[in-house]
């Protein structure tokens, strides 16, 4: 997925400005078909609950040998692993200079170490991995944070006095939750306030402050849509309650306020489940929330279970119908254009929801990704499943075919497929999207997997990227996305900065989306209207982009943009010839007569752009300007794009 993905939305000041604000719809799927009561009375006891192997017999019944020999040496690999402590500097890095990657790096990898370390000793079971387990218990719970310095409102150093809940707090929770599961039995013969210990800052970091006040963080907003904060936090809650919680009410207790919190997750979802954040924030959100159906599963033997409701199921056909080609995806807002997808995970959901495209688009990405089995570490519940799955796999041959088109009404977004191999996707939308960036009427385009015309895509996590500052950023601009730019102003970040008038059409001759993006604009600009068409002609298997717009007077300036990571020639007039990294040719046909041509490299320097130095496998980001000569108030023009 990312590379150290940090899916960072600050708790604070700074939430409301990713948190977007789409209709929230008071379903409350969990919540008004399960009471506390049926809960208390459905959840296996904490001393009966084994949701995995422990011993060496079951872990042999339960994964291939093949699976065995890698966890193993993967523990082996950490004997000697040192868990570093984390320092008053590091953690300050954040507010010194905006860095979060040094803290990250060494605090994400202490608990990815742990869990392999753990994993390798309960499946060889010879006390090879107890003291290097048992130091990295230890050092985490010595930890003053658990979480990100990002998350704890700009002071950089934490509050001991009030403990704050953000996705890596969860995370670690979860981790000491499994090792307990795992190896706590071996931890009692060592010395038994471990797991006392264990249980301890689980409860005074995670538990009590989620039982006692959930309503001080956005992610728990029952008024607004929230992100994928939530459905990730729920499910490492639930992974701590069922494997630590000895408390039975307590338990059930904490369990039912995690349903109720995933509640408030699947409300702000639309009717066709569309994930406003991406397909590869979905891995953090939608596989979530079945993460934590699956946990409901099996802590109560199936009495839990909405996987037949149809937004779980629209919410899960998200995710292939996003897909390009091979490891890219759609990638509007802070979404990254490549991922390697949890072929494993996407089989196990197809399975419980009864969806044979979704169970073949898990095959097809095992086979084609066989190691990507987690989300860089995180979500190890996930990846536990996922070592248990293996075997389960049917080994007939599969039959995935990629989507041809798909709608989504809720978030205006419209992918579709012409013959040639061209793959659009365009967008209406709003700019107070999560991970906004402001591109209300942007589109892209690939030729037989490899890409065209492009979104760029996000730049580092910064401490401006979450700031007042987000919008001085290029990537989030949308001078950088394929749109116009009016009187040298482009649009603004807000809910009111919307496309209207949206229209999606889809039938044997065309596949495309109309829409008025003036609002979306800076008033400054003086658009009276900007009615754009974005469409894949299948009769001519083309794109053809159509503005017809009314300005206040004449404008001092106009031009349009495109972004790409191809080799382009634009030496002839009304022609810009893009060459792709595998020699396939596409040309953009414009009218000579009405526009001038020139181009630029976006910055790679600093922090937040050094990405973009590998992100599109080394090519560089390059942005295509064209400049209007006639400069009417009033006017339609367009572009024509095919294959060569």
């Amino acid at each position: 997925m990312k590379k150290l993905v940090i899916l960072t939305i600050v708790l604070f000041s700074q939430w409301g400005l990713m948190q977007g604000y789409a209709q929230v719809t008071q379903r409350n799927i969990l919540g008004n078909k399960y009471s506390l009561e049926v809960v208390k009375q459905s959840l296996i006891p904490q001393n009966q609950f084994k949701p995995y192997p422990k011993t060496v017999s079951e872990w042999k019944a339960a994964l291939p040998d093949s699976v065995i020999v890698r966890t193993l040496k993967a523990g082996e690999a950490l004997l000697d692993y040192k868990f570093e402590p984390i320092s008053a500097t590091l953690s300050l890095d954040f507010v010194r200079s905006g860095d979060r990657e040094r803290h990250s790096k060494i605090s994400f990898s202490k608990r990815n170490a742990l869990i392999d370390l753990v994993l390798a000793e309960s499946i060889e079971d010879k006390g090879r991995f107890t003291e290097a387990i048992l130091n990295g218990v230890w050092s985490i719970c010595e930890e003053s944070f658990w979480g990100v310095p990002a998350h704890i409102s700009g002071t950089g150093l934490p509050n001991v006095e009030d403990n704050i809940v953000d996705l890596f707090a969860a995370e670690t929770a979860s981790v000491l939750a499994l090792t307990d599961y795992f190896v706590g039995d071996k931890l009692d013969k060592i010395n038994k306030l471990i797991r006392k210990r264990i249980y301890h800052e689980t409860n005074q970091r995670l538990f009590i402050p989620m039982l006692k006040n959930p309503d001080r963080y956005g992610w728990m907003s029952k008024k607004n849509a929230v992100n994928n904060w939530n459905p990730w936090i729920m499910s490492n809650w639930m992974t701590a309650t069922l494997l630590l919680e000895k408390d039975e009410a307590r338990r059930a207790e904490s369990l039912h306020s995690t349903m109720l919190g995933l509640d408030l997750y699947l409300n702000g979802l639309g009717e066709d489940g569309g994930c406003d954040e991406g397909p590869s924030y979905w891995f953090a959100a939608g596989a979530c929330v079945f993460d934590c159906l699956e946990l409901l599963d099996e802590a109560t033997k199936n009495k839990v279970a909405i996987y037949n409701e149809p937004l779980i199921q629209k919410m899960a056909s998200y995710v292939y119908k996003t897909h390009i080609s091979n490891d890219y995806f759609v990638n509007f807002a802070d979404a990254d254009p490549k991922l390697k997808p949890d072929g494993v995970m996407l089989y196990r959901f197809g399975q419980k929801i009864n969806d044979p495209q979704l169970k073949q688009f898990g095959k097809w990405a095992v086979e084609k990704y066989p190691t990507a089995i987690s989300n860089n570490g995180f979500h190890r519940m996930r990846k536990i499943q996922n070592l248990l799955t293996f075997k389960n796999i049917e080994p007939a041959k599969n039959s995935y075919e990629p989507v041809r088109n798909a709608w989504f009404n809720d978030i205006q977004v419209l992918t579709t497929r012409a013959d040639n191999g061209f793959y659009m996707a365009t967008h209406g939308g709003h700019n107070a999207e999560s991970h906004n960036h402001n591109d209300v009427g942007d589109f892209l385009l690939y030729a037989n997997g490899e890409p065209v015309i492009i979104d760029a895509g996000r730049g580092n996590y910064t401490a401006r990227t979450f700031s007042s500052k987000r919008y001085e950023l290029w990537f989030t601009q949308s001078q950088y996305h394929n749109l116009p730019i009016i009187n040298g102003l482009g649009q603004i970040a807000g809910r009111s900065y919307e496309a209207t008038n949206v229209k999606s059409t889809v039938n044997d001759k065309e596949s495309s989306l109309s829409m008025n993006i003036a609002p979306s604009y800076d008033k400054a600009a003086g658009i009276a209207a900007w009615n754009r068409t974005v469409k894949l002609n299948r009769a001519k298997n083309t794109v053809e982009i159509n503005d017809d717009y009314a300005l206040n007077q004449k404008p001092n300036s106009l031009q349009q943009i495109f972004m790409t990571v191809c080799d382009i020639d634009i030496t002839s007039p009304g022609k810009v010839v893009f060459k792709t990294w595998k020699n396939q040719t596409v040309t953009l046909q414009y009218d000579p007569k009405l526009w001038s041509i020139s181009t630029d490299l976006p910055s790679t320097d600093g922090m937040e752009y050094v990405s973009f130095k590998t992100k599109w496998d080394n090519h560089p980001v390059q942005r295509i300007i064209l400049t209007n000569k006639s400069l009417a108030p009033k006017g339609k023009y367009g572009f024509t794009i095919g294959m060569n």
